[in-house]
């Protein structure tokens, strides 16, 4: 009886030990399995992607990303890549269940022989789940989960599902994820396009990624590409001569030097405005595509003209024995018709200076300020024809100030002449005096409306262009001329669309009519004057209607031309960031003009749309100075024939 009661008292004592043994496994299963991510549908799961940015023909221009990541589908992968790392990482991968146990077992002895975690043991389903669930950090609960979670995911997806994820997903080293990524990166072609050797090298990197990047080792990446190769002919993916002639062939990696952006400064600017627009975290992980204004060939033929433009300068400063230390030039074109972006350069190296000329840099336009004023005169109902006194003269100062004699450029003086003459040919003293009398004030306000957003200082010489100003901003006033009045805010992204092609946003730019159309034809046919018969006699030769601005500041600082077509409206600028002179007689007409035609040849052939033809909207504003009877009459017998023949004038 005692035996049978023994017996019975350990066979309860065993049940009871066997349910606490049992409780505690669901007690822990539970507590490694509450907080982890439930297993849903992967196919919606979206990682962080590359958003890109586009040029509007089409050009890629620069991609932003936080992680380097191109999803693409299992058959764009190379059957060879696909075998590469199956052989490589997980020889068992299409016969287990998610977990290698025997592996497991053999990885625990090793571990428990070094006394650390010296070998992993993850199959690729285990990999997979800890790249998208789980932090890197090792450890044996961490070690259950993943194994926890690549059961769950081998019942829900198949072995090539498993097979695609892991591929887009995993990390090869040098900031690339997936091996759409790593065949960009290392070698500069799509992954389709991989040879045996390639994939091979690939293959072998997520072991080790940062020891075994080619950028990082190169002998031991080449290295680890063969041992890859060897297991590849080892488990009968590749013949034994297939095996050698791999293992033999050259290899091309792709130079780690920081690759040239496209348009650096304006895809720095587009960056800018999209941060403050869209917010950091969806423009750098949502594979947005970007659409912006820009003509890349015109973009291209920009950066040449600058080029071009500060080697011939630089040429004539060393032989004349000025110093060449920080010259810089910018270019700013745009669309007159849309207001778009179509070409920007910052400055002569991004690499060097980063920083944007044309937003940024405020500098004195010299005479490219004078339009501003002479278009407020022919609002306030002054006739281009006008005549205006240019002669020495003083103007008395008040409250105790200076006097001030203001001087032309050339130190010649014309006696009476038109507005229209006095513009061409860039004298000071009719733009002061005609400052003088509309007001200074005024003026300012007058600029204000045709989008020169920075303080100008209420003054007679406003009139000279000594209130500084940005090239970004001039050139938008400059093109409310051949835009018949309206002032449209420059703007660079037409459009922003997801991975799926749904437009996120879309361009409105600001527009506004800041003068009249009568005036803006004007202001259009005396800068045509300028061109044909002044300052800008230079560019006459170039195809269709021209018509443009020089500016040239004290002591040669600055040299400046903004001109426009009915399609284009460019502006150059030349100088130093520090100010300093550029040498004798760097005009804007000799510094920044050649600049600015060597880009419009292109321009002009490039951009063929006509918004109008300047002289046909010049509509009863001239004046014969002999019958004194309006005419539209553009022939030697008109106004223009006024300018004498000759040596091109100075400002």
């Amino acid at each position: 009886m005692l035996f049978r009661l023994n017996k019975k008292a350990i066979t309860i004592l065993l049940v009871l030990l066997g349910g606490s043994i049992a409780g505690a496994f669901v007690g822990a299963y539970l507590g490694l399995t509450h907080d982890l991510p439930q297993i849903r549908s992967l196919e919606e799961f979206n990682p962080d992607t590359v958003t890109r940015i586009f040029s509007a023909d089409k050009v890629l221009l620069a991609e932003l990303y936080s992680e380097k990541r191109d999803p693409v589908p299992l058959e764009r992968i190379p059957a060879y890549l696909k075998a590469a790392l199956v052989a490589t990482e997980d020889r068992k991968f299409y016969k287990h269940s998610g977990v290698d146990l025997k592996g497991i077992a053999r990885a625990i002895i090793k571990d428990l022989q070094a006394g650390k975690f010296v070998e992993g043991a993850s199959t690729i389903t285990q990999q997979l789940a800890k790249t998208l669930f789980l932090t890197p950090r090792k450890s044996l609960v961490r070690k259950i989960k993943e194994a926890i979670l690549a059961f769950q995911l081998e019942r829900r997806y198949t072995k090539d599902e498993i097979l695609e994820m892991y591929l887009n997903q995993v990390y090869f080293g040098s900031g690339a994820y997936g091996v759409e990524s790593a065949a960009q990166l290392f070698f500069g072609k799509p992954v389709q396009d991989l040879n045996l050797t390639e994939c091979a090298l690939i293959a072998g990197m997520p072991k080790s990624p940062s020891r075994y990047s080619p950028f990082v080792n190169r002998d031991l990446a080449l290295k680890r590409k063969n041992i890859v190769l060897r297991q590849m002919l080892d488990t009968g993916i590749i013949a034994d001569s297939t095996y050698h002639q791999a293992v033999n062939s050259k290899i091309q990696i792709e130079s780690r030097k920081k690759k040239t952006k496209n348009a650096p400064y304006f895809v720095e600017y587009v960056k800018t405005f999209l941060e403050e627009t869209l917010g950091d975290s969806r423009l750098y992980k949502g594979g947005l595509s970007v659409h912006t204004t820009l003509d890349f060939k015109l973009q291209q033929t920009a950066e040449k003209a600058v080029a071009d433009g500060l080697s011939a300068l630089e040429s004539r400063m060393i032989q004349t024995g000025i110093e060449t230390s920080g010259l810089q030039s910018a270019l700013i074109s745009l669309d007159v018709i849309s207001g778009g972006i179509i070409a920007m350069v910052g400055g002569k190296n991004f690499y060097e200076s980063p920083f944007n000329r044309v937003i940024k840099a405020k500098r004195q336009p010299g005479s490219a300020f004078k339009p501003i004023v002479y278009a407020y005169a022919i609002e306030q109902g002054f006739s281009q024809n006008q005549l205006i006194l240019d002669a020495p003269v003083v103007f008395k100062g008040t409250g105790g100030g200076d006097d001030w004699q203001p001087e032309n450029f050339s130190k010649h003086y014309l006696g009476e002449i038109t507005l229209r003459k006095a513009l061409a040919v860039s004298q000071n003293i009719p733009a002061v005096r005609l400052i003088e009398m509309l007001g200074a004030q005024s003026t300012i306000h007058f600029a204000h409306r045709l989008g020169i957003e920075s303080t100008l200082k209420p003054n007679l010489a406003l009139a000279l262009g000594t209130s500084e100003v940005t090239l970004m901003s001039l050139v938008a006033a400059y093109g409310v001329f051949p835009r018949k009045g309206k002032w449209v805010d420059p703007f660079a992204v037409s459009e922003v669309t997801d991975l799926k092609g749904r437009v996120v946003w879309r361009s409105k730019p600001l527009k506004r009519l800041v003068m009249s159309r009568e005036g803006a034809a004007i202001m259009t046919n005396m800068l045509e004057g300028v061109v044909r018969e002044g300052t800008g006699r230079r560019a006459q030769n170039l195809p269709g209607p021209i018509a443009g601005k020089t500016g040239t500041t004290n002591d040669y600082r600055d040299a400046l031309f903004v001109g426009f077509s009915p399609a284009v409206v460019t502006g150059v600028w030349v100088g130093r960031d520090s100010g300093g002179t550029l040498g004798d007689k760097e005009t804007g007409a000799k510094a920044a003009l050649p600049i600015w035609m060597e880009f419009m040849q292109t321009a002009l052939l490039r951009k063929t749309h006509q918004y109008f033809d300047f002289p046909e909207n010049v509509i009863q504003v001239y004046m014969d100075p002999k019958t004194g009877q309006r005419s539209n009459d553009v022939s030697e017998n008109s106004v223009v024939a006024l300018f004498k023949k000759g040596s091109e004038p100075q400002e």
